[in-house]
């Protein structure tokens, strides 16, 4: 059957909504008032009795048949009920009215079908057919009844295609999280052995030819990164399935500060790192994840700041939190770059082609934090610096 039109069947209201555009249809069509009348009656019986048994009947009338037997149709299809069958009382009318009624259930599904013949002289044809199907589809509504129900079809139709949408993509972020996870995990190893050989390498130098030894300090640094971004595709993967893991422990971050800030001033040599201490305080922390801030922190601070320059560490009590401060003399921020630097992946595009990178550093760094019950925060100014804040909750003795 080519469909015409296509009404759902939810209420009492609808029957009127069946009968006067089934009515319409066979006008069109070009029958006679007493066979359009007929044709509909038949319809809104069948209609009536479905509606009594469910609301989510589907009617739909249109032409059947093939040429040069064509006929009008009408099908109603709604879930299989067990009370109802061709021989149900409420069906004996229609069927007196219409030569041709159907009444199957497949795939848990009843189908009603009722037909009549279309006279030869009514001249049906496919194009005829494709008129009728473009006049019904801009066909005002008959009533204010139709008009809501058509609203609410077209917002239902397009929340369900955003749910689809939604669950689409949920799909494939977790096939994707998946990916990186296994693919992360798998070049861990190698990276890990061709380090080890590169240190074996470089605590023999001294044998090697002085030209040699410039290309195994490059080749530590090249795998030191590559390393860095395969433990960060391995932590955007836990974040992203709920997997990351912390330790936590009551942690003297006076002692924490002191220990970590002179670490890195070894691997940020460069650059000269000024530690502000305060009183002691304690936060619950793993040492570790937070260490992981601080170095990711710091390590941007140097990656964006001339040669020579101060970053300065420092920290402070405020409304019972504790607040780390690290503040460089870099060359700072816009105001929408500052809304944006702890999406995931997100890259300033005045830095991609100077500061290799995929944007995962503050992604991961914002996460660490939310997670231990803090905030982080930034304050820039362009070719003056930044400053990067986090929050803490302090430990109440």
């Amino acid at each position: 059957m080519k469909d015409v039109v296509s009404i759902t069947l939810e209420n009492e209201m609808d029957l009127i909504l069946a009968h006067k555009r089934t009515m319409k249809v066979a006008e069109k069509i070009g029958l006679t008032t007493a066979t359009q009348t007929v044709f509909a009656t038949a319809v809104s019986e069948v209609a009536r009795i479905v509606i009594e048994h469910t609301h989510l009947g589907v009617l739909k009338v249109g032409i059947g048949g093939e040429n040069p037997r064509y006929s009008l149709s009408a099908s109603i299809v709604f879930e299989s009920i067990t009370d109802l069958s061709r021989n149900h009382e409420g069906f004996f009318y229609a069927q007196k009215l219409v030569p041709e009624f159907s009444f199957n259930i497949a795939q848990g599904k009843c189908i009603i079908e009722l037909a009549t013949g279309l006279p030869r002289s009514l001249k049906v044809d496919q194009t005829k057919i494709r008129s009728l199907q473009d006049f019904f589809k801009s066909e005002p509504p008959i009533n204010a009844y139709e008009e809501i129900k058509n609203r609410n079809n077209y917002l239902s139709k397009v929340t369900n295609e955003q749910e689809m949408e939604i669950r689409q993509e949920k799909l494939i972020n977790e096939k994707k999280s998946e990916f990186i996870s296994i693919a992360s995990h798998e070049i861990k190893t190698p990276i890990t052995v061709i380090k080890a050989y590169t240190q074996m390498l470089q605590k023999l130098k001294f044998k090697c030819d002085p030209k040699v030894i410039p290309i195994l300090d490059k080749l530590d640094q090249q795998t030191t990164k590559l390393s860095t971004l395969v433990q960060q595709l391995m932590d955007v993967s836990q974040i992203e399935n709920g997997s990351l893991v912390y330790s936590m422990k009551k942690l003297n971050i006076h002692e924490f500060l002191t220990d970590v800030v002179a670490m890195l001033s070894h691997v940020h040599s460069n650059y000269h790192i000024k530690l502000e201490l305060a009183e002691p305080h304690f936060v619950h922390a793993d040492r570790l994840r937070l260490e992981q801030v601080l170095t990711n922190l710091l390590g941007n601070a140097a990656k964006y700041s001339p040669i020579d320059t101060q970053i300065t560490v420092s920290y402070q009590v405020m409304d019972h939190e504790l607040v780390i401060a690290i503040k460089d003399q870099g060359q700072g921020m816009e105001k929408d770059s500052l809304e944006a630097i702890f999406q995931k992946f997100y890259r300033n595009a005045e830095v991609e082609a100077t500061h290799p990178g995929l944007g995962m550093g503050l992604y991961i760094t914002s996460k660490i934090v939310v997670d231990h019950g803090g905030k982080i925060w930034a304050e820039s100014q362009r070719n003056i610096g930044s400053i990067f804040y986090v929050s803490l909750p302090l430990v109440v003795d």
